[in-house]
């Protein structure tokens, strides 16, 4: 049994959308899966001041965050952050600067590493936040494990990213069936090289 990590910051909740469905695909293909959020390190008076993220935060109340462990246990790990300025949110950022222990033992190496994001508008920085994650995946060790043009839902006007998913959320933020085929085959794929490199 594969063991999938999906580790991911979602402030108004499309990031939290994506990563059940990318659960709930997984699940469907028989990975044992831990679906963590990381902590949100933004100043209490800052989230109360946008209702949105502040209904967020309060309905993600109970949910388990991520811990180190989490990516240790994995073989496979998939990130998911909104973009921040063509790269990840800080909160995404400050739980990535936890794992340098991990890093130094080796830990982090030689599992599969794929990314999703979502931004506002269509050239949001969905495609520096994705290689912004990979970069970070090369300097692990880490198997980068793109989705490419590798099925016909990646040639989707809605979708084409083939560094990962990346949804627009300006007009409509939630998930439609193209970004659930999306998401779907980017787990998918995932799982497979993650299942590979187990072996």
């Amino acid at each position: 049994m594969t063991k999938l990590a999906i580790i991911y910051y979602s402030g108004f909740g499309t990031g939290h959308a994506m990563a059940q469905r990318l659960e709930e695909t997984a699940l469907k293909q028989g990975a044992e899966v831990r679906r963590r959020p990381v902590a949100e390190t933004a100043p209490a008076e800052v989230v109360a001041s946008v209702e949105p993220w502040a209904a967020h935060v309060e309905a993600m109340k109970g949910e388990t965050t991520a811990t180190p462990e989490d990516i240790a246990w994995a073989d496979a790990v998939i990130i998911g952050a909104g973009t921040r300025y063509g790269h990840v949110s800080s909160q995404m950022q400050s739980f990535i600067d936890t794992l340098g222990p991990l890093w130094q033992e080796g830990k982090l190496a030689d599992k599969a590493y794929a990314a999703y994001t979502s931004s506002q508008t269509l050239h949001g920085g969905q495609e520096t936040t994705l290689n912004a994650m990979f970069t970070t995946f090369a300097h692990w060790g880490g198997i980068i494990v793109p989705p490419g043009y590798t099925d016909g839902v990646k040639f989707h006007p809605n979708d084409g990213n083939p560094y990962g998913v990346g949804k627009v959320t300006g007009q409509n933020p939630n998930l439609d069936d193209d970004d659930n085929a999306a998401l779907d085959h980017l787990v998918t794929r995932v799982l497979s090289i993650g299942t590979k490199l187990a072996a």
